[in-house]
């Protein structure tokens, strides 16, 4: 769908330089998703993957985030494989609800209850990232993180548009189970990509 240069907004590498591709198709549908014009592949041209990382090489950073839709409809074997003989860093963003593919340095797990996440996701998630849209959500993140990993992080992220009312919710709930962070889409309050 589209490509850029930016700095992460969100989970455990925000601040980090990187190069974006955000794939089109999406089986989820998220209600508060902000890119809904990702959800439809068929009205982005596909492009080449050596084009991708053709145009990744020309940025300093040498780190790639994957991102949708839901980038997991596709097959990553091949650009993960290009982009790490030039020593780039790969980093996923998924739902978990398609199989893996590709080799993927950093694997940051956004559970959606209308598509829970593929059960093999839960041992190999480096991060976990729960949107939380009103109180309920925080259930449905505490059932995510008994299946991660000890050493997974795990975040709790308002949905952006109700941001405001569950901000102060989030961090009561963190106060007391200081096991989770906070994340926030950070971009946004720059405003940036």
């Amino acid at each position: 769908m589209e490509e850029f240069y930016s700095l992460q907004g969100e989970g455990f590498h925000t601040g980090e330089a990187a190069y974006f591709i955000r794939v089109g198709g999406c089986d989820v549908g998220c209600y508060f998703c902000d890119v809904k014009e990702s959800w439809n592949a068929s009205i982005h041209s596909p492009t080449h993957i050596d084009e991708i990382v053709r145009r990744a090489l020309q940025k300093p950073a040498r780190s790639v985030i994957v991102t949708g839709g839901e980038p997991m409809l596709y097959d990553f074997s091949y650009f993960c494989e290009q982009l790490h003989q030039l020593n780039f860093k790969t980093s996923l963003e998924t739902s978990g609800s398609q199989s893996l593919s590709g080799s993927w340095d950093w694997i940051c797990l956004s559970p959606k209850q209308n598509a829970p996440p593929l059960e093999t996701y839960f041992s190999i998630a480096n991060e976990l990232k729960v949107i939380i849209c009103d109180e309920t959500d925080i259930k449905w993140a505490e059932e995510n993180a008994k299946k991660v990993s000890p050493s997974c992080l795990i975040y709790l992220q308002p949905e952006w548009s109700n941001r405001r009312k569950m901000m102060p919710v989030i961090i009561d709930y963190i106060l007391k189970n200081p096991k989770w962070k906070i994340s926030l889409q950070s971009h946004k309050y720059m405003n940036i990509p």
